[in-house]
């Protein structure tokens, strides 16, 4: 159930309020504490240095604290200005808020940003400016710019450097960083788009943005100024590990030929050929090996990161178990698509099944290696059975190019002929 508080005003009868050339949505889940200051501050700046319309929403995802009473004061002491206004779900998810109020708002530009203000408000017109203009379909705030100003811990800047590379090595992303909270499309481009994203949580930015650039969306990046909030309740490690666990499902979906990428680019005009794999990267042999190693790196990042995650809670053999596991499903699908150039879903059972054969063979590898280690060394510490792990790793993929190249071109190249003879 979804609930929307407007603003009051005086006069009933007056004037209805004119339609905002933007909707700055603030998601929320028990933010009593900051709400008020948050959007008493975004509607001052909206006020005094945004030239257009704007109205600023605050998406209530079921809190459980005075979070929604606080947002429906909020909306009644505001005025045409800048109106405010609450939608309340009675369930919880960043992700699903965002995508329930930007697909039904009535403005042309929907935009978002985190209800502690991490982001400087000067970058909010530098990132709506291209909208306006027409010039892209997507803005988002990035702190991987050289010229953003950026003050936070190493663990997230390094979990978010990964995270990044990792989506720009496997899932072909060229924008530069997903999961800053400041970023905003043109509604029209959100009500086609919206629909076939399905995270309700934290990886729905990235899943929105894999899929606008495999339509062929323009993605502007603005540098933004950004100071992390050090009473932040998000959980990095949960976040983490269900970002990964969303680029294996995207990954599969891509593959598998299960978004309508055809029909999309052909409802937003951006009907275009497919372009080479990777700019500068032979084709033939030499080619597939770069692209292998590329995958490589990423899969490794992912690895890494899932291991030193898990490992706290589950030990070594069973985090390396369930890290290989995960990552094997995302190393396949962008083998099959990026390194070996093989789409559509004809074959995609066969090849998921040996890429998760070659798993079981790696896993065998990794887990005996870690036990080898953990009897010449009892108490290794957690690096020593990382980087045994990380060797026994390159061994076990110098057998998986083989492999995966035998049946992703021999047997296809099979299957081909077979059709053509088939056929004649």
């Amino acid at each position: 159930m979804t609930t929307t508080t407007e603003p009051e005003t005086a006069e009933p009868a007056a004037a209805v309020t004119p339609v905002p050339m933007l909707d700055v949505v603030v998601p929320v889940y028990n933010e009593e504490a900051d709400l008020a200051t948050c959007v008493r501050r975004l509607r001052d700046h909206l006020t005094t240095a945004m030239p257009y319309p704007a109205r600023v929403t605050i998406a209530d995802n079921a809190s459980t604290d005075a979070t929604l009473d606080i947002a429906r004061r909020l909306a009644a002491e505001s005025d045409d200005t800048c109106p405010v206004r609450v939608v309340h779900l009675d369930e919880k998810g960043r992700g699903r808020a965002l995508n329930q109020v930007w697909r039904s708002s009535d403005a042309q530009i929907v935009a978002y940003c985190d209800v502690d203000l991490s982001t400087d408000l000067n970058a909010l017109m530098p990132l709506i400016a291209p909208l306006v203009s027409g010039y892209s379909d997507i803005a988002i705030g990035t702190r991987l710019s050289r010229s953003a100003q950026v003050t936070r811990g190493p663990k997230r800047e390094f979990i978010s450097r990964s995270y990044n590379l990792i989506l720009k090595v496997a899932m072909r992303a060229h924008f530069s960083d997903a999961q800053c909270g400041f970023k905003a499309m043109r509604t029209d481009v959100a009500r086609e788009l919206l629909p076939h994203v399905e995270d309700t949580g934290w990886f729905f930015d990235t899943e929105l943005l894999v899929l606008a650039e495999r339509i062929g969306l323009r993605i502007a990046e603005v540098p933004v100024d950004w100071v992390d909030d050090p009473d932040s309740s998000v959980d990095v490690v949960g976040t983490a590990i269900a970002d990964l666990r969303g680029c294996a499902r995207v990954g599969w979906a891509l593959a598998g030929g299960q978004l309508p990428i055809d029909q999309l680019r052909r409802n937003l005009g951006r009907e275009r050929d497919n372009g080479p794999e990777l700019a500068g990267v032979p084709a033939g042999m030499t080619g597939q090996v770069l692209r292998f190693i590329s995958v490589g790196v990423a899969s490794t990042l992912a690895y890494v990161l899932l291991y030193l995650l898990l490992h706290t809670y589950v030990g070594a053999q069973v985090a390396n178990f369930l890290s290989l596991a995960i990552t094997a499903v995302l190393n396949t699908a962008a083998n099959r698509r990026f390194t070996f150039g093989v789409r559509g879903r004809a074959g995609l059972v066969g090849h998921h099944l040996f890429g998760w054969g070659v798993f079981i063979v790696g896993w065998l590898v990794t887990a005996s290696s870690l036990a080898a280690l953990h009897v010449a060394a009892p108490g290794s510490s957690k690096g020593a059975e990382l980087a045994v792990l990380i060797i026994a790793n390159l061994v076990a993929t110098a057998t998986r190019f083989v492999g995966l190249r035998w049946v992703f071109v021999r047997r296809d190249t099979t299957v081909t002929a077979t059709a053509q003879e088939s056929a004649s």
